[in-house]
């Protein structure tokens, strides 16, 4: 791997990173937000529903934009607001106006989200797009890994505000990263005509393709249960199973190990093995794996029937993840940034609806569980409806 192509994918990888960075590093702080504004375990967790609104509907605005006047300017406009919104949040006087700092932080970061993506899509096809997607998937990993263990280190010398000052701090290096690091990668014979008419007409078009719905969909579905873990796991494991903050950190980066090994794996078995084939097994273990926690959870199991299933769920996911956005955007040159959209709002809109739900039984791991093993079963499923087995065009 050259030099260059080995900045942009931790360039990418780092912009990619901002979903599990901008959720996952204040998880930590999460029991601290109720007492501080005198509120509800349940209306806290929207500030983390309202983030990631932001995140899937700021990518449906960014995406087509992207197409039309390149990738560059969208991000560095999105990177500086980030920033902004951080210090924001960090300063806000009540929960709502943390909501407010936390949606408008999401619809910011999203450009990040969406613009590597369609960065990836711009340079790679084939073979070798897949082979990016699994190394740009290993540096995302890092992202649930590090996140809540950094959040749980600056927990031991600040409060929750001096989290969002971490993520201003992260947002204007990135900024600087991307000014100085990259170059557009959409060149202007393959833009397209601006106009919410176009972008309609190109939504459109997207939803009724069924073989991308169904890649889209499969992805999401897995998503809605790694983030239904990822909503509730400060609480299980911080109240139900009464770790310390610090505890929970090291044992949500254990299964965000589980995340990244995936991705690694994927990454070694895309050269010989195609990637429909990884997808279509990885999305079965998924529902076995989903239903036996549920029954876990169910059952009241304790850390030791949980935590390994946990682990097993992250892996699969590892998979489905980099081999489903691949199979989606193999035929989405000319409208990479909207198809990168689209795959990413469903992702976030379904997230989004699920951190309220796991939250309603309180101090309990049930709701998790029995979320996680549905949309598990739902992944499978609609994988075997309306995706086909297909094979991708060789490399350029």
């Amino acid at each position: 791997m050259t030099s260059r192509r080995t900045r942009l994918l931790i360039i990418l990888g780092a912009l990619s990173a901002f979903g599990p960075l901008t959720t996952d590093v204040y998880l930590p702080a999460l029991p601290q937000l109720a007492p501080h504004f005198h509120t509800t375990v349940a209306s806290v967790q929207v500030t983390l529903t309202a983030c990631i609104l932001g995140l899937a509907f700021g990518q449906v605005l960014i995406g087509p934009v992207s197409d039309t006047v390149g990738r560059r300017r969208p991000l560095l406009a999105g990177l500086a607001v980030f920033t902004a919104a951080s210090v924001a949040c960090a300063l806000a006087p009540t929960v709502w106006a943390l909501d407010l700092g936390r949606l408008v932080q999401g619809l910011a970061g999203a450009a990040g989200l969406v613009i590597a993506r369609a960065m990836v899509r711009d340079l790679y096809e084939g073979l070798e797009a897949a082979r990016f997607f699994s190394a740009l998937g290993g540096v995302i990993s890092l992202g649930p890994i590090v996140a809540p263990a950094i959040g749980g280190l600056l927990l031991l010398f600040v409060t929750w505000p001096g989290v969002f000052i971490f993520l201003a701090i992260v947002g204007a290096v990135l900024f600087a990263a991307v000014l100085f690091g990259t170059s557009e990668t959409l060149p202007l014979e393959r833009r397209r005509p601006a106009g919410v008419r176009t972008a309609l007409v190109t939504y459109r078009e997207l939803v009724t393709h069924r073989r991308f719905m169904g890649y889209a969909l499969s992805s999401a579905l897995a998503f809605v249960a790694l983030f239904a873990y990822i909503s509730a796991s400060s609480f299980v494991y911080q109240r139900v199973f009464g770790v310390s903050a610090q505890v929970y950190a090291l044992l949500f980066a254990v299964n965000g190990l589980a995340l990244l090994g995936g991705n690694l794996a994927n990454a070694r078995l895309v050269a010989t093995v195609e990637p429909d084939r990884l997808l279509t097994l990885s999305v079965r273990a998924c529902a076995v794996v989903g239903v036996l926690l549920a029954l876990a959870t169910a059952a009241r199991g304790g850390p030791a029937a949980v935590i390994p299933l946990l682990f097993a769920f992250a892996a699969t996911v590892g998979f489905i993840m980099p081999n489903a956005v691949t199979l989606a955007l193999q035929d989405e040159q000319r409208r990479a940034g909207s198809a990168s959209a689209m795959f990413g709002l469903l992702q976030f809109a379904f997230g989004a609806a699920v951190a309220p739900v796991v939250g309603i039984a309180g101090a309990s791991a049930v709701p998790m569980g029995v979320v996680m093993g549905a949309a598990g079963l739902a992944t499978a499923g609609i994988h075997a409806a309306l995706c086909h087995p297909r094979r991708l065009r060789s490399t350029r």
